[in-house]
């Protein structure tokens, strides 16, 4: 049947869903663009779905799709990517200043959240190969072959991309006050 939904296909998206969307949100910085990634990404995979299960590997499979997804958007949108903030703006406040985090003790979950903020918006300045690198290699934890299969380019070109990806995050990185 044609217009049949693939066997297997439902379990698949209900087990890794979530995952899915967390490397989704972490290449687009937003959550409507990771719910719009995966969603793009799914319907490309769904008519394929009974030969990929059957290859036996899917989570490579749906990972280079949603790769080769995020990547053609930069074509498709020029690449154009207007951060909410400048990054160097946000930084938690001092000790002995008056703010939130007056006791260096206290573990102030805030500091936490706006270093996290920093994070993200260093990584959403990064071009969209560059940060497909660091996202395959720090939140998926692949390994430089498998990141150079995913992007379907040679580990060379993967380690390229990474140490320019890293340079640029630790020149924009902002500095600790002394």
């Amino acid at each position: 049947m044609a217009g049949s939904e693939p066997a297997g296909f439902r379990e698949y998206i209900a087990a890794r869903r979530k995952g899915l969307l967390a490397t989704a949100y972490v290449l687009t910085g937003s959550q409507h663009g990771a719910e719009d990634l995966v969603q793009a990404t799914l319907v490309k995979v769904w008519p394929r779905w009974n030969r990929v299960a059957a290859a036996g590997d899917p989570d490579a499979y749906v990972r280079k799709a949603l790769l080769n997804t995020f990547l053609s958007w930069r074509r498709r949108d020029g690449g154009r990517e207007v951060l909410s903030q400048d990054v160097g703006a946000v930084a938690a406040p001092r000790a002995g200043t008056g703010g939130l985090d007056a006791d260096p003790g206290a573990g102030n979950a805030l500091t936490g959240v706006l270093d996290r903020m920093v994070v993200r918006d260093l990584v959403r300045a990064l071009p969209r190969r560059q940060r497909a690198v660091v996202v395959l290699r720090y939140f998926a934890d692949l390994s430089e072959a498998q990141i150079a299969e995913t992007l379907d380019c040679s580990v060379g070109t993967v380690k390229s991309q990474h140490a320019k990806a890293l340079a640029t995050l630790r020149r924009r990185t902002p500095a600790e006050d002394r």
